[in-house]
């Protein structure tokens, strides 16, 4: 090529990849758009799907790929999709599950309020009717798939911010003997503490934004299912676009590799947070799924084998005054106030005027969303520290 111009340099030089006869020990980063073959034959192939290989990033890209294989395989399942933030995937999941004009979703009654503001403002707006239950009461469940016959029913593990649990197995049951899919989101858990597939869900949705990738720097949405309900997820994700981009992916793979490590000392910080909170005189009311109180107690000890029940906790404090919430929150040092979770730092925020500031006051109210209750992501600091940060911004409350 010596004999080309700048310009024809500056385009081509280095630009073929090498023969390897050497596997780096880090999956490397394809920032490729698009891709070359030998011959026009193995390029058709590889389109018509008679050969695998990749063509073009928005449908496939070798780095997204080996996180949707180590998704899956943490997950249980069979094959894993990747998409560009945790409501993509959650929309690409119900789609996926046959939301259409004309059926119908059911859905708890108390998820995360971006899921309600989706169901709502896209899903109920286009035709699909959206009707929300307790997940925690099986009978009302049974009555409301058996009243509305739904194609879908999503749920979460744990729900944020109540953290109350559902029993995915007794759900799962009653929702495929109506014909329906199972779609559970799965981000408080992980497949550390519970893997759904396992009883039942047909999609597991994680927002791997929070504890896949772990330390508050990527964006990103996984959807674990069967090889066959993951084909058909690519199909509609190739029109929508809303892919994973292999930075992203590669930065969340290398999140996964601490993951257990990771929740090991989110769930042990959570927990002696929530025992200092529940007997602290500021403070009326804490949720999280370990303490005896917690409705779904004796579920959460059978449902998650490692006896931990996650990096989240939800207290109210003794006001409902909301200026003297904010001065709570002021008054952290080491927590921070921030809208999200997963995180190695300690974050907080006010569901309220976050997570559920799109739900009215009245409905905030009806879910238990009241004035008073924050939620707290445990990092993976020393509890001890956490804990005395909480101590001293408490005490500061008049």
């Amino acid at each position: 090529m010596t004999d080309r111009g700048m310009a024809t340099l500056a385009v081509h030089a280095g630009a073929a990849a090498p023969d390897l006869d050497y596997t780096p020990i880090c999956t490397p980063i394809h920032n490729a758009v698009t891709y070359m073959y030998g011959s026009m034959s193995t390029l058709d192939a590889v389109f018509s799907g008679q050969r695998p290989g990749y063509v073009y990033s928005r449908f496939g890209n070798p780095t997204v790929a080996a996180l949707e294989k180590a998704v899956a395989q943490l997950a249980g399942t069979a094959a894993a999709v990747a998409c560009g933030s945790g409501m993509a995937a959650l929309h690409l999941a119900l789609l996926a599950a046959g939301a259409r004009p004309g059926n119908t979703v059911l859905t708890a009654e108390d998820p995360y309020g971006g899921t309600l503001s989706l169901l709502r403002e896209v899903f109920a707006a286009s035709g699909i009717g959206v009707h929300a239950v307790d997940m925690t009461d099986l009978n009302a469940v049974a009555k409301a798939i058996e009243d509305w016959q739904p194609t879908v029913v999503l749920l979460e593990t744990i729900s944020n911010p109540l953290l109350r649990v559902a029993d995915v197995c007794r759900v799962a049951q009653l929702t495929h003997a109506a014909g329906a899919a199972l779609i559970v989101d799965n981000t408080f858990a992980t497949p550390y503490l519970y893997r759904p597939a396992d009883d039942g869900a047909d999609y597991v949705v994680h927002s791997a934004t929070k504890y896949l990738g772990g330390h508050g720097d990527v964006v990103g949405g996984i959807i674990a299912a069967s090889e066959e309900r993951c084909q058909a997820a690519r199909e509609l994700q190739k029109l929508i676009g809303n892919v994973l981009g292999p930075n992203e992916a590669w930065l969340i793979l290398r999140g996964l590799r601490t993951l257990v490590l990771r929740m090991r000392q989110h769930c042990h910080n959570a927990n002696l947070v929530a025992h200092f909170l529940s007997s602290h005189p500021r403070v009326r009311r804490v949720y999280y799924p370990s303490l005896p109180t917690h409705p779904q107690f004796a579920l959460c000890r059978r449902l998650f084998a490692t006896n931990m029940c996650g990096g989240v906790v939800s207290f109210e404090l003794d006001t409902d005054d909301q200026v003297q919430v904010f001065r709570f929150m002021d008054a952290l040092r080491l927590i921070r106030a921030a809208t999200s979770l997963g995180d190695v730092t300690s974050l907080i925020l006010y569901p309220a005027r976050s997570s559920h500031r799109s739900l009215s006051e009245a409905e905030r109210q009806q879910l238990g969303i009241v004035a008073g209750l924050v939620r707290l992501s445990a990092g993976i600091e020393d509890a001890s520290d956490i804990i005395a940060d909480l101590a001293q911004a408490l005490a500061g409350l008049q």
